[in-house]
């Protein structure tokens, strides 16, 4: 089963709105076959692990890191493949969770005869595909919020200087999470003021772009901002409400930007709305990456998931300069956002502190 899930990882960033899933086929204590899901659309783990064993399938053990699916989808269910194959015996590290499958792969090999165990490296499992667990169960996309600051929980200076809090190792680790998530957001101040491209800047041909959102309720961002160039790679999508000009909509529309229009809460975007959107639209992890309102708004509505916070080892001070985390924030310390599963790691010479919000 750790082989299963170190497959299983091969498939990062790749596979949504799939699950990452790996496989393996091991027979008289010989691996015979093995495969994991590259991306969404192609077969899945445990059809590679079958065309890779041939007939050395037939009576052998498959260790599954996901409940092999059983219905169609994009592509034909796995357990039809694995009773034809007269597979012994199935391992799953946990079930699926989607309505589709949730148990029912599992009990379709059992009617066929295949005996099933499940649980293995289950929190592994369920660590690796937090993602598409979280998207499949509430229908919104998993929320990262990542942020840089000083020691003293500064993201820019009081002139509003930002670039660079951190060094190059860590700006390097900001572009591998957007390699891996199927969207960015900021808000429309950080448009006016760092005029940010968005994209992902890796070496190598299989880089992925993450749809650009940008959060503009009433359409004060540039239509020169260089996040609208035609020219870039990936897509740009505007979230704003209808205090947005019709004709600043036009314009955003006439330069190939599509533009979603939502519900306002207290003349900002409705954020609940707009993850149920994205959800909709299979978009299922999203890497809020600010400025300090929206992040405020987002932890102010407890819909942040999980937080990636840089911390370089620099004072900046300041009454005026922005603080990570903007809006009223709490009055009691009871009631602030605590993280658990917290890890400390050092990129570079700064830290990176990752938790998940209680």
């Amino acid at each position: 089963m750790l082989r299963a899930l170190q497959l299983a990882r091969r498939g990062r960033g790749r596979t949504s709105p799939n699950p990452m899933v790996g496989a393996v086929l091991v027979k008289k204590g010989r691996v015979v076959g093995e495969g994991f899901h590259p991306r969404a659309g192609e077969p899945h783990a445990e059809i590679f692990a079958l065309r890779q064993a041939g007939e050395n399938a037939k009576g052998a053990t498959l260790y599954v890191t996901l409940e092999p699916c059983n219905h169609y989808g994009r592509t034909p269910p796995c357990t039809k493949a694995i009773i034809a194959a007269d597979v012994a015996e199935v391992h799953m590290a946990m079930l699926d969770p989607n309505p589709l499958v949730a148990g029912g792969g599992k009990k379709e090999l059992e009617a066929a005869g295949i005996r099933t165990v499940v649980g293995e490296h289950e929190n592994e499992a369920k660590k690796l595909n937090e993602v598409f667990l979280h998207w499949v169960t509430t229908g919104r996309p998993f929320i990262i919020a990542k942020f840089a600051m000083s020691l003293d929980g500064k993201i820019a200076t009081r002139t509003g200087e930002s670039r660079w809090i951190t060094g190059s190792e860590a700006r390097r680790y900001g572009h591998e999470l957007r390699d891996q998530v199927d969207a960015i957001l900021v808000g429309v101040n950080t448009i006016i003021s760092d005029d940010p491209q968005l994209t992902t800047r890796l070496d190598g041909e299989d880089v992925r772009h993450p749809l650009r959102i940008i959060l503009d309720s009433r359409g004060r961002a540039p239509l020169t901002a260089r996040v609208f160039d035609p020219e870039l790679p990936g897509r740009t999508l505007v979230i704003t409400t209808d205090a947005m000009p019709k004709d600043t909509h036009q314009a955003l529309t006439n330069k190939g930007i599509e533009v979603l229009v939502l519900p306002a809460d207290k003349g900002q975007v409705d954020l609940s709305a707009l993850l149920y959107a994205l959800g909709a639209r299979e978009v299922t992890s999203v890497l809020v990456e600010g400025g300090s309102s929206v992040l405020g708004n987002f932890f102010a509505h407890r819909l942040v998931d999980k937080v990636l916070a840089f911390i370089a080892p620099m004072i900046i001070g300041g009454q005026k300069a922005l603080t990570a985390v903007g809006g009223l924030g709490v009055d009691r310390l009871a009631d602030a956002w605590r993280l658990e599963e917290v890890e400390v790691t050092q990129v570079g010479a700064d830290l990176l502190i990752t938790g998940y919000p209680t």
